[in-house]
């Protein structure tokens, strides 16, 4: 069964590929994952997902010197086998949380609001294509229901940051203040769905060696957004949705790349289409941006 016949598109810049850490944007010395969230009460959701201060007592479980040496020899496209190799070493702005199975990050370079990766540790699997690796049905139910634990997090994770100033939730919290404690639930409206937010996929031609599923926000706002290909990775079929599996084996996708990543720009949000104009897309997605932050 052939896997992608044609010559490989490539989504992603030289630095991305040697997995350099990305320079914060003038101004703000927050990283892009830190950029949207604002003060908050903590919780043990906020606490599992946003990076800690290297004098956190969360630090005390990662090493500075072994994570540099781990990066050290998984150099350029094997990047993402240090976190597979020793999760510990690598602090909680890196590494979400990790098991026998899998390894949960956040991604160095976010095309959205909350953008993380969901590697699997399965020696069999973790060094192919996905396409071939989710031929295994016990394996490919794994990763999904994985995939799922972390989009409920990536929600959770939304709701946290953008909940005070969603209309939804504003209904809903106004409606429960109102009714009270012992309110009919089924009654009140619903607040917003935030896993509807959250998109999961692999790409049809992987930036990076080892297995990995992009789960993350569907705003596309983030300074690591940079041309037409980052944004058309994530919004042409490139990105093969992990709901989409197992594919059939006619599926167009399975044999080329059809000029995904060369495609028209288009408003995942609104559909307006800005032909190759990244510049103006940009612009447009900042208006959307708090359009959707708003619903």
């Amino acid at each position: 069964m052939s896997f992608i016949a044609s010559e490989p598109e490539e989504a992603i810049t030289k630095a991305e590929i040697t997995q350099q850490a990305p320079a914060p944007a003038p101004g703000n010395p927050a990283s892009p994952s830190q950029a949207e969230s604002p003060a908050r009460p903590r919780n043990a959701f906020t606490e599992l997902m946003k990076p800690k201060p290297k004098s956190s007592p969360d630090s005390k479980h990662s090493h500075p010197s072994t994570a540099s040496k781990l990066t050290r020899v998984f150099k350029d496209r094997d990047g993402l086998g240090a976190y597979l190799a020793n999760p510990k070493a690598f602090p909680s702005s890196r590494v979400i949380y990790h098991n026998a199975d899998f390894v949960a990050i956040h991604d160095l370079y976010p095309k959205a609001s909350v953008h993380t990766l969901l590697l699997p540790r399965s020696p069999k699997h973790n060094r192919l294509h996905p396409f071939e690796a989710f031929e295994d049905p016990d394996f490919l139910a794994a990763v999904k229901a994985e995939t799922d634990r972390l989009r409920h997090l990536v929600a959770k994770e939304l709701k946290r940051r953008f909940g005070s100033g969603s209309r939804k939730e504003i209904e809903r919290e106004e409606a429960l203040a109102a009714a009270g404690e012992d309110a009919d639930q089924s009654k009140l409206p619903p607040g917003r769905d935030w896993l509807a937010e959250v998109r999961t996929g692999v790409h049809l031609h992987p930036s990076m060696s080892h297995l990995h599923v992009h789960v993350f926000s569907r705003d596309m706002r983030s300074p690591c957004m940079k041309h037409r290909k980052h944004y058309n990775s994530f919004n042409t079929p490139f990105l093969v949705e992990m709901e989409d599996f197992p594919l059939s084996d006619d599926d167009p996708r399975r044999h080329g790349y059809q000029g995904y990543l060369d495609r028209n720009l288009v408003c995942w949000r609104c559909g307006k289409n800005f032909t190759n104009k990244f510049k103006a897309l940009k612009e447009h997605l900042e208006e959307e941006f708090e359009k959707w932050k708003a619903e």
